[in-house]
């Protein structure tokens, strides 16, 4: 009973500290998304070719990537035309075929605060206008990649804050932008705001709701992946998304994980990932991070701290980055090393 109160009571001291870091009076509950895009309904009762569609939310990628090797261009055309929703978040499905979709669909919602992202340069590899809004950005040509890294963003992202400009090398865009400019060489990086972020940092920051629900989307997207002939993907997992990838880590065929900025990882060490990936990790001296206490109780908290001695990664160099999402400003270590680790050069 002792032991317990302890827990407790230091379970509470965490939900304090991250009240206190950044404002707990700022945490708003999200409804994560989740299930198939919209428009599957429509989808459902088509044919292509007289043949049914692969049904989004049962058909593997893999299942989805047989289907359209066995449709001729036409076909293909008029899946693009008609259901632009469903062909640009669809796993498996050809990728230049999915950027068109996307770029259809993006134009299609009317709104201004996406308009940048139909423009004719973005490589938008999936798109969902629901809730706050989900985008996937390919950085490189992900087609012929020899190396493909995905980030795996945290807190405050979404569909109009995947790209701020104003804040660069920082959010989701930012890093795989920096990431593919130091990795260079045919490495593909892939940002992926694809799951329902925390807004602030209030309960759904501190609890594994919004974590286990991208955690299956992210599953559902490496496998995506895959089944179009990339590489095993490089998954770089900040702040919250950490979580997701340590939740995602045993459903993946990631070569590498690189958590960074995290509060943990749902897990009390590398090996309790259940990952064949190697694990890596990182916290700069002045992230705010470090203030999180490492507990867990029931679903809140996310456990222990990756950076420990005790949870067995291999860590990467990070001692001038500053604050909690400094760690791809250009000449730092900590960019270095994760370029080093996006081409496979790192030991």
């Amino acid at each position: 009973m002792r032991r317990f109160g302890r827990t407790l009571v230091t379970a509470a001291l965490a939900v304090a500290v991250v009240g206190g870091t950044a404002g707990w009076a700022s945490g708003e509950s999200q409804e994560a998304v989740t299930g198939p895009p919209p428009g599957t309904a429509g989808w459902r009762a088509a044919t292509a070719s007289g043949r049914a569609l692969p049904d989004p939310a049962t058909a593997t990628p893999r299942e989805v990537a047989r289907f359209f090797a066995g449709l001729d261009e036409a076909a293909c055309r008029e899946l693009l035309r008609d259901h632009p929703l469903v062909v640009g978040n669809l796993e498996g499905a050809p990728v230049p075929l999915r950027y068109e979709a996307n770029r259809i669909a993006i134009a299609a919602t009317g709104e201004a605060r996406y308009a940048s992202l139909a423009a004719p340069d973005r490589r938008i590899l999936a798109f969902d206008p629901r809730g706050r809004g989900q985008v996937a950005e390919v950085f490189g040509d992900l087609e012929h990649a020899e190396r493909v890294s995905v980030i795996v963003p945290g807190s405050d992202n979404d569909a109009t804050t995947h790209d701020a400009r104003r804040t660069p090398n920082t959010g989701p865009a930012g890093m795989a932008r920096a990431l593919r400019e130091a990795a260079g060489g045919s490495a593909a990086v892939v940002a992926w705001t694809g799951y329902t972020t925390p807004v602030g940092v209030g309960m759904d920051a501190a609890d594994g709701r919004l974590a286990t629900a991208g955690a299956a989307r992210l599953a559902r997207f490496t496998a995506g992946l895959d089944a179009v002939g990339a590489p095993d993907p490089v998954l770089f997992c900040h702040s919250y998304g950490s979580v997701v990838c340590g939740l995602a880590a045993r459903h993946t065929d990631a070569s590498d994980i690189v958590a960074f900025g995290s509060p943990g990882m749902r897990a009390e060490t590398a090996a309790g990932l259940r990952t064949g990936a190697r694990v890596w990790v990182a916290r700069g001296p002045s992230d705010w991070i470090a203030d999180v206490p490492n507990v867990r109780l029931a679903d809140i908290g996310h456990g222990a701290d990756p950076t420990s001695a005790g949870f067995g990664a291999r860590r990467v160099p990070a001692a001038d980055v500053q604050g909690h999402t400094g760690y791809f400003m250009p000449g730092t270590q900590s960019l270095e090393a994760f370029a080093a680790i996006a081409r496979g050069e790192a030991q």
